[in-house]
């Protein structure tokens, strides 16, 4: 059981919670009431808002309408003032731009296409909205104007600024020196820049307006008004831009398409001619200078590298001047005039000032060929600035078409020239090819570079030129090395001395210029093989096939030689002669890289032609028998000192001494005027000789210096031994 005392504070205390409770909900109950009071009087509040807003929309909802219908009047009038103001002022644009039209756009181009853009215009709103008004002839004609303006401008422009390129630049383009740590890119500048910009802007027009009514034009204002016109430099030599490509709308069909046509032949037709002198003027130049100096050079680079002594000077892709003109110096050096410079029999007469004008055109031609390559490269960096990319290679073929033909025409002629020449047996005319023919190869990857795209029969022109001159190349070594073998000629012009003969000098010396083609001189033996091996060629095959080829002229002319020899009645001259051509030939070989290129397929030539000279040295040895003879004791009885001789044997003394007296006067005085142009040789022979004759003689003496076999020894003992050894040291001299 609970505790009375904890029962009653326990219900004491529900008593009070109770009477809390109780006074809360009394004050929620009072707050309630207030709450409803107040709800009341806002929602009476409301109601009369809401009544009012009613009346005043209901009151100003029309009033609204009516500002807005006002408003819309009042745009529509102002948009029909301005179309009005837009359609007058077409009616005005002929008027308007007349002054600039009639003027040109010569000083004035920006304007002028302005005015031209305002014209087109009216052109295009009569066409669309009034086609019969006669507004739209008037502004046609004088969109024609306009256009005729500009074209004249275009050819104006590139006729009073176009001009050939100066030699020296030309020559600065195509040297640029190798030596040089850094190369300075040589550029050429056709037009002033401020010129170019209005060119290609004017082009770009011409392009344009015939072209999109819409995209065209805005692609033309965005482009040639709006955007600022900034400096360039000059243009490269290698430089090439692509243009945008646009297509062509018929949507103005008034415009013809031949307009392009027509000033991209202007354009060609100037350019065509101004690359044409450009290569002329080269031409000319190179006559001029080369006919002063006889040496090649830029006076701009010269002047621009003064200060660097050190450095080499600029190499043209060229080969080295003087091709006939060295051959002539080799021909006096290594002739029969002699190899230690003793004239020999054959006279030689070089005709100096035709071989320089043969060499001036030879290099100018050759420059010629490296000048128009760099031209045409930079033409086309020009044309591509100026000349839609759809029709840049059409008409580039065109423009190079002249300078080009007038190339390939030279290079026919000196082809034709070559071949005339070798009808007429003159086989050095082949040396001029030689030089052309190497740069030709060297030039042909940059030429089909530059010609990429154009027609093809522009394109096969080079390779045709140089096909050619392979042909009529390989034909001259031929028909050389048959008529080195077939010469005909044995008695007329064979040396009376036994010196070099001419046909020995001319074919070494004519061996000797291949020496410095041997790359072209084998692809021209090359291309006349059918073999397999000649389609797979390489430079190893073309050198064995020039050192057979040289070894075949040897071959003809050795035996040309032999049958050379047998016009001497004198065995000796006969001996002397093949000894001098087969020394001058082995000397001529080893003096040049002959010797190593025979030797590629013959590794004993040089032995070979060691083994010819001393047989004939021996077999003019033998010559001197006759008189050596005379002091032999052949057929003589043997003599006692005091013992008297009978006349018999005295008179077979006399003959002895008289044989050899004789003989020897007689050889003397024949081949004192022989000739050995090789002092190691003639040295030698005589050397060799005196030692034999005056051993010999000096034993003969003293076999009868104690008999005495005549009262006058002084007529037979006319020579002392010295006086023999200088008469054979005087052999082969005709100045002793």
């Amino acid at each position: 059981m609970i505790p009375t005392e904890d029962a009653s504070a326990r219900k004491r205390e529900i008593e009070e919670k109770l009477k809390q409770e109780q006074e809360t909900l009394a004050f929620i109950r009072e707050n309630l009431e207030k709450s409803d009071q107040l709800t009341k009087g806002m929602v009476s509040i409301l109601s009369s808002f809401e009544s009012r807003l009613m009346q005043l929309e209901n009151s100003i909802i029309p009033v609204h309408k009516q500002t807005e219908n006002l408003q819309r009047l009042q745009e529509n009038v102002d948009k029909t003032l301005s179309c009005m103001d837009h359609v007058i002022s077409y009616y005005h644009v002929a008027k308007d731009t007349d002054k600039i039209i009639r003027e040109g756009p010569t000083g004035r181009l920006d304007e002028y296409l302005a005015c031209i853009a305002k014209i087109q215009k009216a052109v295009e709103y009569f066409q669309d909205n009034n086609p019969d008004s006669p507004e739209l002839n008037l502004v046609k004609a004088r969109f024609e104007k306009g256009k005729e303006s500009l074209e004249a401008e275009f050819r104006g422009l590139l006729t009073r600024y176009s001009k050939p390129v100066p030699p020296i630049l030309i020559l600065d383009a195509i040297g640029v020196d190798e030596e040089l740590e850094v190369q300075e890119e040589v550029t050429l500048e056709h037009l002033p820049e401020a010129v170019l910009q209005d060119i290609i802007i004017i082009s770009g027009w011409l392009v344009e307006y015939g072209r999109n009514q819409g995209q065209g034009q805005r692609v033309h204002r965005v482009r040639m008004r709006g955007a600022p016109r900034t400096r360039r430099g000059p243009t490269p030599v290698h430089r090439h831009r692509s243009s945008e490509k646009r297509r062509p709308s018929p949507s103005m069909r008034f415009y013809s398409s031949t307009i392009l046509y027509d000033f991209m032949n202007v354009y060609f037709q100037i350019r065509s001619n101004q690359l044409d002198r450009s290569i002329k003027g080269l031409k000319e130049h190179f006559r001029k200078s080369s006919a002063s100096s006889g040496i090649l050079y830029s006076p701009a680079v010269q002047t621009k590298r003064k200060d660097t002594p050190t450095k080499k000077a600029p190499k043209r892709p060229v080969y080295i001047p003087g091709t006939i003109r060295k051959a002539q110096n080799l021909l006096k050096q290594y002739s029969q005039h002699g190899l230690d410079g003793k004239k020999g029999g054959a006279n030689l007469t070089p005709l100096e000032g035709k071989d320089d004008v043969l060499d001036i055109e030879i290099d100018s031609y050759i420059h010629c060929i490296s000048a128009f390559v760099k031209l045409a490269q930079s033409e086309y960096a020009l044309l591509s600035e100026i000349i839609p990319e759809h029709h840049q290679k059409k008409t580039f073929d065109s423009l190079i078409q002249e300078a080009l033909d007038n190339l390939m025409l030279e290079g026919d002629n000196i082809v034709s020239a070559a071949r005339k020449a070798i009808l007429r047996h003159d086989y050095s005319a082949v040396l001029t090819i030689f030089p052309i023919l190497r740069h030709l190869k060297q030039t042909k990857p940059d030429f089909d570079t530059t010609l990429q795209g154009t027609a093809a029969s522009t394109k096969n022109k080079l390779p045709t030129l140089i096909t050619s001159m392979e042909t009529t190349g390989a034909k001259a070594l031929e028909e050389f090395a048959d008529s080195i073998k077939n010469d005909p000629d044995k008695e007329y012009n064979m040396p009376k001395d036994g010196t070099v003969h001419e046909l020995t000098s001319n074919a070494i010396l004519f061996l000797q210029q291949l020496l410095d083609f041997q790359e072209t001189a084998g692809a021209m033996l090359a291309s006349q093989e059918t073999s397999s091996s000649a389609s797979s060629y390489s430079s190893e095959f073309s050198r064995r096939l020039l050192s057979t080829y040289i070894c075949k002229v040897l071959g003809n002319l050795q035996l040309n030689l032999l049958s050379k020899s047998k016009v001497y009645e004198d065995q000796a001259l006969s001996a002397i002669f093949l000894h001098n051509n087969y020394n001058y030939i082995l000397k001529s070989l080893e003096k040049s890289e002959l010797i190593q290129l025979v030797a590629v397929t013959n590794k004993k030539v040089e032995s070979s032609y060691r083994e010819l000279i001393q047989q004939q040295i021996q077999v003019y040895q033998r010559s001197w028998y006759k008189v050596t003879e005379h002091l032999t004791d052949r057929n003589m009885p043997a003599f006692q000192p005091g013992t008297k001789l009978k006349d018999k044997e005295r008179q077979a003394i006399k003959d002895k001494f008289k044989g050899f007296n004789d003989g020897l006067e007689e050889l003397c005085k024949i081949q004192k005027g022989w000739a050995i142009p090789d002092k190691e040789q003639r040295d030698f022979i005589r050397q060799a000789q005196r030692k034999v004759v005056s051993e010999a003689y000096k034993a003969f003496l003293q076999r009868y210096a104690n008999i005495s076999f005549t009262k006058n020894p002084e007529k037979y003992h006319k020579y002392r031994p010295d006086d023999v050894e200088d008469m054979i040291e005087r052999l082969f001299d005709t100045s002793a």
